[in-house]
């Protein structure tokens, strides 16, 4: 990864700032995106980009000439930023199945419609996050499966599009990540038999590396124990 530069979006979650680190430790250069406002004091960015809506196409298109401005290149894009919520259909609300689809899928579909031009100049790699549950849903996962299922459809059909280009496009499907938020959910859970955000991040790095370089259009289930 040395000297690679790579954007990942989200950067500023428990996930994000683990594949940060993960990728920054193996020598290359961090691009963070997120809504939020700032990073950590500590994060090992090359450049950060705070504040940036990815449900908004200017937006993010003015983040990626941001990096082609200071980089001229982008050899990989880790789409992290998502979200989640449990509802069943009876006591949600439809703006919940708006809401997962735009943290979801519209984030991913926009930043890889901005950082595809870049990718296809390095031969780079695209990594999603999908979602296990996607495969089968159980009760109140109906909105966030469907979600995730579209990163799944966009990450097969973008495999396909851009596998001539030199870019490789995939996804990792984890289960249940270890996360603060999760635990404080489902406090009565056994966390030893989640996936660490660690040891997903090393999955995405891997597929973001010339390791990976023969694997395109892949859903690969990241689920620990679960």
């Amino acid at each position: 990864m040395k000297g690679r530069v790579i954007a990942v979006t989200g950067a500023a979650g428990v996930l994000g700032a683990a594949l940060v680190r993960n990728l920054a430790a193996d020598g290359a250069q961090i691009v963070g995106i997120d809504l939020a406002k700032g990073f950590a004091g500590d994060a090992p960015l090359a450049l950060a980009l705070p504040g940036v809506d990815l449900s908004d196409e200017a937006a993010i298109n003015a983040a990626f000439a941001a990096i082609a401005q200071r980089f001229g290149k982008l050899d990989g894009l880790a789409n992290i930023a998502g979200g989640f919520r449990w509802e069943t259909l009876e006591g949600g609300a439809i703006e919940t199945w708006d809401k997962l689809y735009t943290l979801n899928v519209r984030t991913a579909v926009l930043a890889c419609k901005a950082g595809a031009p870049l990718l296809a100049k390095e031969g780079g790699a695209i990594v999603n996050v999908g979602a296990n549950a996607s495969f089968r849903a159980d009760a109140g996962m109906g909105a966030y499966a469907a979600s995730k299922s579209g990163v799944s459809r966009l990450t097969e059909s973008l495999a396909a599009e851009l596998k001539d280009k030199g870019v490789r496009v995939n996804a990792v499907m984890p289960s249940i990540i270890d996360t603060p938020a999760n635990r404080a959910d489902m406090p009565n859970a056994e966390f030893n038999r989640w996936v660490t955000p660690e040891a997903l991040s090393d999955v995405i790095a891997f597929l973001l590396s010339d390791a990976a370089r023969a694997i395109t259009g892949v859903l690969l289930p990241v689920t620990g124990r679960v």
